[in-house]
């Protein structure tokens, strides 16, 4: 029947070939076998059901939650002389039983009907009485409570199909399914994974931007001047904002029409079909507009507001470019946002898990935003994509920011958010990292922690904002609920260790030396010698970047070498020494020269330390050999209690430190025990008096700072 279907594509619908899925799609219909499409929007998921429905010999069904997709498809399959039709609320009594006659008289092959229709008992009845070949479900995760449009009415059709003396073979659609919901809707129908037709969620055609700090109204209106007569749609999250975006719009002489649930159901059907038929450029909506709608040449889709979830944002975002031609998805990027979903989720009938299941898909909606990888891997990856390439042409994927080393400003995130027990948000640690000393932070004893003030050279948003990204970068996971709680992944300890460096974008800023500087035609000389030893290009030894801090902060040993942006711990392994040899000869050469920014532990009275290497990991390296602290003190003339602190310091800085030689399990858990009745935070002492006499503070510490493990 697969040539006949191919004849039937190329008749009514003008196509020689099928797309991608669908042929098999058809031949699964065709054999009774219960099946699942996953295709993306545009895929031409209709096709699948159309073509068998006039070559089976019955009725073909379709459910669908989509009043104005009903009417929209049956107008067109009526424009190629394919007799179908809808059953729905926008039908009086009288229009709906001269329907259902035309059906029970064999006049109808198609036939629409909303889910709540397919639970009345005489509807059902009259379609037993039918040859009833094909049931298509159309957006079938919503059948899923954990997809992002769950409906309850969705859940009554498998025991409605029960009903059925001869079951007619089930055909589930959807564009939009993530794995856990892939596995809800073939439970629910009865249909095995091997039956699951999925042809990727990939739009090659589509790239994917995400803006931020821009000033949306203008943003839009420019944007939109410069794509003059090519159709798109705004998506806001609010009525209030498509009023308000709308009429800015109009006010700067474009064409926008708008769309929300608080406009009558005719102003809205007016709006829609304003669009559809171009006779306005653009649509500002909320997400009531879109769904069903086949318009093929939306050329871009503005998000003003990040939306709810991953899986909303790509079927608004997927109206774009249903004709397969290049467009473009822009979101528009604001930290506030955030704040309006959650208001709108916590207004929400929803139970409680289910909130806390749309606080999680929001949480993962920020990461997109915050994500510097391929928008559309991200995508992709989240519906379970695995193996998705770059897409190249998404705002990441063209990104030509320079890529710098933040490994350390990493460590001081994960070490707080250790020392604070992995219970507060990221706004909570960003004050603490950033020395505040506001009195709730006070209170809790936070000012006196470790990693307070440790980066105070950032402002509470700059951290909060790198957070984010180490969040999207899953190097942290936020909890769900409204008041989200950072917490460490497993990808946190290799970076700890030193074994794992971090590495981010930064934005471009002017460059704090010019090419003038005599020293950094120097270092540009020796990159490219080192560049050709090692068979690399020389912006892998080290950006220009880079080199021009080198000239600007003139390091004289390790520790002020690591604070040179884009320069972390294994590219000094590889390269610092010979960086510090050219930098230490020009500074010989020209003793005038002094650093625009100069480190305390870096200079000495304007001379560089004997020792390049800090005290604390000279202890670390002979902790390491075997030796005791005793015995350390003894080799480097100091104290033994300053041999371990060198050892806290070093575990501070996510160095690997055994502290199990030091301090027993029975010893650690004896001091467990104590500071769950004692608050340490009040100071050590009365800790150390409720403990044995041979526990000594620094094993006290140790525990503390989470560095023994049982």
């Amino acid at each position: 029947m697969i040539t006949q279907a191919e004849q039937t594509l190329h008749e009514y619908f003008g196509y020689t070939s099928f797309r991608p899925g669908q042929k098999q799609i058809i031949e699964q219909v065709f054999s009774g076998t219960p099946t699942m499409g996953i295709m993306p929007t545009g895929g031409g998921k209709s096709i699948c059901y159309q073509v068998p429905s006039l070559l089976l010999p019955g009725l073909t069904l379709v459910i669908s939650p989509l009043i104005s997709l009903m009417k929209d498809q049956v107008d067109e399959l009526h424009e190629v002389q394919i007799s179908s039709s809808y059953i729905n609320s926008s039908l009086t009594y009288e229009e709906t039983e001269e329907r259902i006659a035309d059906i029970r008289a064999g006049h109808t092959k198609l036939l629409y009907v909303a889910p709540e229709r397919f639970e009345v008992p005489s509807f059902v009845n009259m379609l037993k009485g039918l040859n009833v070949s094909l049931i298509a479900v159309d957006e079938a995760h919503c059948v899923s409570q954990w997809g992002h449009d769950f409906r309850p009415s969705y859940m009554r059709i498998p025991q409605v199909l029960s009903q059925f003396p001869n079951r007619p073979p089930i055909l589930a659609l959807t564009a939009t399914a993530t794995p856990a919901v892939r596995d809800d809707v073939c439970q629910a129908f009865g249909i095995e994974q091997g039956d699951v037709v999925q042809t990727g969620f990939s739009r090659e055609n589509l790239s994917f931007h995400v803006l931020k700090g821009e000033v949306r109204d203008r943003y839009c209106a420019d944007y939109i001047k410069k794509n003059e007569g090519e159709p798109g749609i705004i998506y806001a999250s609010t009525r209030k904002e498509v009023e308000s975006i709308q009429e800015f719009l109009t006010a700067k002489g474009i064409d926008a029409g708008k769309y929300h649930g608080g406009m009558s159901p005719n102003t809205r059907a007016k709006s829609q079909e304003d669009f559809v038929y171009d006779r306005i450029q653009v649509m500002v909506a909320t997400n009531a507009f879109g769904m069903g709608i086949n318009k093929s040449n939306v050329r871009f889709v503005i998000h003003y507001q990040i939306p709810r979830n991953i899986e909303s944002y790509y079927q608004e975002a997927g109206r774009a470019g249903r004709d397969g031609e290049p467009s473009e998805c822009l979101l528009l990027y604001s930290p506030q946002d955030i704040r309006v979903q959650q208001f709108l989720i916590d207004q929400s009938d929803s139970s409680d898990d289910r909130k806390q299941n749309e606080y999680r898909k929001l949480h993962q909606m920020v990461n997109y935003c915050h994500t510097e990888g391929c928008l559309q891997t991200y995508i992709l990856d989240y519906f379970g994509d695995k193996d998705a390439e770059p897409c190249g042409q998404c705002s990441n994927c063209t990104d030509e920011r320079e890529t710098e080393d933040v490994t350390r400003d990493a460590q001081m995130v994960f070490s707080c958010i250790k020392r604070m027990n992995e219970r507060f948000g990221k706004t909570m640690v960003a004050q603490v990292l950033t020395g505040s000393h506001n009195q709730k932070l006070k209170d809790m004893k936070f000012d006196r922690l470790s990693t307070h003030g440790l980066m105070k050279q950032y402002t509470i948003k700059e951290v909060a904002q790198f957070i984010d990204y180490l969040v999207a970068e899953d190097y942290l996971r936020m909890t769900d609920g409204a008041y989200p709680v950072l917490m460490l992944t497993e990808k946190t300890l290799p970076v700890l260790k030193g074994q794992l460096p971090v590495e981010k974008k930064v934005e471009k800023r002017p460059a704090v030396i010019t090419e003038a500087h005599p020293l950094f035609a120097e270092l540009r000389e020796l990159r490219t010698a080192l560049a050709k030893e090692n068979s690399v290009a020389p912006y892998m030894v080290f950006s220009d970047k880079t080199l021009k801090e080198m000239c600007d902060k003139l390091p004289r040993d390790e520790e002020a070498m690591l604070q040179v942006k884009g320069l972390g711990a294994q590219k000094f392994d590889k390269y610092g020494e010979a960086f510090l040899a050219k930098i230490q000869s020009y500074l010989e050469a020209n003793p005038e020269e002094t650093p625009a920014k100069t480190s305390t532990t870096a200079w000495n009275s304007g001379i560089a330390k004997k020792d390049k290497t800090p005290s604390h990991l000279i202890t670390l390296d002979m902790f390491k050999s075997g030796r005791t602290l005793e015995e350390i003190a003894s080799e480097r003339g100091f104290k033994a209690v300053t041999a371990g602190e060198h050892l806290i310091r070093c575990a501070e800085e996510g160095l690997e430190v055994d502290f199990t030689r030091l301090v027993s399990e029975k010893e650690q858990q004896t001091i467990l025990r104590v500071i769950e009745e004692i608050d340490p935070s009040e100071g050590l002492k009365p800790v150390k008096e409720a403990l044995p006499e041979d526990i000594d503070y620094f094993q006290i510490k140790a525990v503390l700072q989470g560095f023994v493990h049982a």
